[in-house]
């Protein structure tokens, strides 16, 4: 039996987790002096309302080597004969560098995947994993899925400020941003473990302008489906949800509210629309 594991920087539906068997390992989130679970802070609108009070910018850790050794041990134990994780990039979190110490304490048959995304953009290659492994794929067979699905999927970010991301030491100057145009509209491509800067502008047109781009180009390519995520209220998404049905059918579409690991590092009114190609 192949299980599969991911962390909690994954967005993803409670109910594919549970009928799946997907072993999700919770990050944590340091809010103004408490430690919380990102596990604790899943229900919607839970962790945007702490972030709103906070007096400081919250921070993220990765989940502990004995977490994941302890995790490994337990699904060995449960009767997993290897086990699969993905993880986000590891240009935005020592996740996975803690996973593998986790796996060679623990022992266990492990294979590490760096998925060179995260939020829904992993969603994609961890749900055909599960799929895979609940109907008795081999091992090969499953990897070769989840490559082919990360080299057919495309993470776009939007931030109304990139005052957390620079807060957070996830974008520099590297990215050819200044300092001084912190709260300018910016839409992101994560690519290649690097967050490029493709459009900005001052006002939310800046959004629609660059989705309407982004749908002329998309050409004759057919759409597996389709992520939306946000942080903040999901009026954004609706509406990007309601422009992107002119490429794609409502089935697939998903819209969900992105974790608190992403949230820190967005602040609010910040979106991601993910896509993969069939």
């Amino acid at each position: 039996m192949i299980k599969i594991l991911t962390d909690s920087s994954v967005t993803i539906e409670p109910e594919l987790v549970e009928e799946l068997g997907i072993t999700v390992v919770p990050l944590s989130v340091m809010v103004d002096g408490i430690l919380y679970s990102d596990a604790e802070l899943k229900d919607v609108g839970k962790f945007r309302r702490l972030m709103q009070i906070s007096k400081n910018l919250p921070k993220t850790s990765q989940p502990s080597v004995g977490l994941f050794s302890e995790t490994y041990d337990n699904l060995v134990k449960s009767g997993a004969e290897h086990i699969i994780a993905i993880h986000l990039t590891h240009a935005l979190s020592g996740t996975m560098e803690a996973s593998r110490q986790g796996a060679v304490i623990s022992e266990a048959p492990v294979t590490i995947i760096d998925s060179t995304f995260t939020d829904q953009a992993m969603k994609f290659q961890v749900v055909e994993a599960a799929r895979l492994a609940k109907s008795g794929a081999d091992l090969e067979t499953i990897l070769a899925r989840i490559e082919e699905i990360r080299t057919k999927s495309e993470l776009f970010i939007g931030v109304s400020t990139l005052e957390n991301l620079v807060k957070g030491g996830r974008i520099g100057r590297v990215t050819g941003m200044l300092s001084s145009l912190l709260n300018i509209k910016v839409v992101m491509e994560l690519r290649n473990h690097e967050l490029t800067p493709i459009s900005k502008g001052r006002g939310t047109k800046t959004f629609s302008k660059w989705l309407d781009s982004w749908k002329l180009q998309i050409g004759n390519r057919k759409i597996a489906e389709i992520g939306i995520s946000y942080s903040g209220t999901m009026e954004l998404a609706n509406t990007l949800k309601s422009s992107l049905l002119e490429v794609v059918e409502e089935s697939k579409i998903s819209v969900l509210e992105t974790g608190s690991i992403i949230q820190t590092h967005t602040g609010e009114g910040a979106f991601a629309v993910m896509v993969r190609y069939e």
